[in-house]
């Protein structure tokens, strides 16, 4: 299926595109008007951009249905300051009650039973709930488009972070496993981030991968091995030598009782080298393909 977006309306196009551009962060903004009006809003086209100097953007669309902007919009061109807080599951069902579109006069904190807390370098009030949150001075607004649906990109500078020091490891530095947001899908779809969904991929941060191109055929080939699992192999600079000190009774056994069917015997080796890799045992399974070459 190929959907050519020219021929899709703009409710059409937000659908598909927030469907499969997702997981997409949240940003509960916090701003005010000129008048001193508080308004609490969640927007899930948002990101980090850079670290020095370190901008996150927002992106308030403008309304599809009838092209209307929202007061988190006006208070920042007014107020060019914001406070955007990490959202959780615990306060999730909170945050979406501030989606609604109340008169710009209510207070959304008020409405969603949140607790303002005075910030300490801008003026809108922070989340008393949130366990992160970034002050910021809005340094740029860009308009993206002036139809329904366009993006206007709110660029902000996080001049100090807040974060609950129970998210800290005993270096006093961020803890992944315990910094746990929740995150915006398509239509009424969320995910979060647990200790299950996280994992790890090592970065090859000095020294470059090898690449595809530079494992033996028979391994890069392999019938059995995934695109994952080969891309786990060639992250080395380059294929290692055969340790003699590795013994792997499983290994053993496969060349002992596979001797005389050589494609069996690699077949048997790929698979175990696969179960390897799974665990991140990286050293263990090219030790164990390098035993079939």
């Amino acid at each position: 299926m190929i959907l050519d977006l020219a021929t899709l309306s703009p409710a059409e196009k937000q659908n598909w595109l927030q469907h499969v551009v997702a997981p997409r962060p949240i940003a509960l903004a916090s701003t005010i008007d000129a008048d001193g009006h508080v308004n609490l809003s969640p927007f899930s086209f948002f990101n980090l951009f850079s670290s020095n100097p370190p901008i996150v953007i927002f992106s308030p669309a403008r309304r599809v249905r009838d092209n209307s902007i929202k007061h988190t919009l006006e208070n920042v061109q007014a107020v060019p300051e914001v406070v955007i807080h990490l959202v959780t599951r615990e306060m999730v069902q909170q945050q979406s009650l501030a989606s609604c579109e109340f008169p710009s006069d209510v207070n959304e904190f008020t409405k969603a039973g949140f607790t303002e807390e005075k910030a300490t370098r801008v003026r809108p009030p922070m989340v008393k709930e949130a366990p992160v949150k970034l002050e910021c001075r809005v340094v740029e607004i860009k308009p993206l488009g002036d139809q329904g649906g366009a993006g206007n990109l709110v660029i902000c500078e996080v001049l100090c972070i807040h974060i609950d020091e129970k998210l800290l490891d005993e270096n006093g530095k961020p803890d992944q496993r315990k910094i746990l947001p929740v995150a915006r899908l398509g239509g009424h779809w969320y995910t979060e981030v647990n200790e299950q969904s996280l994992f790890e991929v090592e970065k090859p941060n000095i020294k470059l991968g090898m690449g595809f191109d530079a494992l033996p055929a028979s391994i890069r080939n392999s019938l059995i091995l995934t695109g994952n699992q080969l891309a786990q192999l060639a992250n080395l600079a380059s294929i290692p030598d055969i340790d003699p000190t590795y013994d792997d009774a499983h290994v053993r056994q496969i060349i002992q009782y596979y001797s005389i069917n050589p494609e069996e015997m690699e077949r048997e080796l790929h698979q175990h080298a696969a179960r390897l890799l799974d665990g991140n045992k990286v050293d263990e399974a090219w030790q164990v393909l390098l035993a079939g070459a």
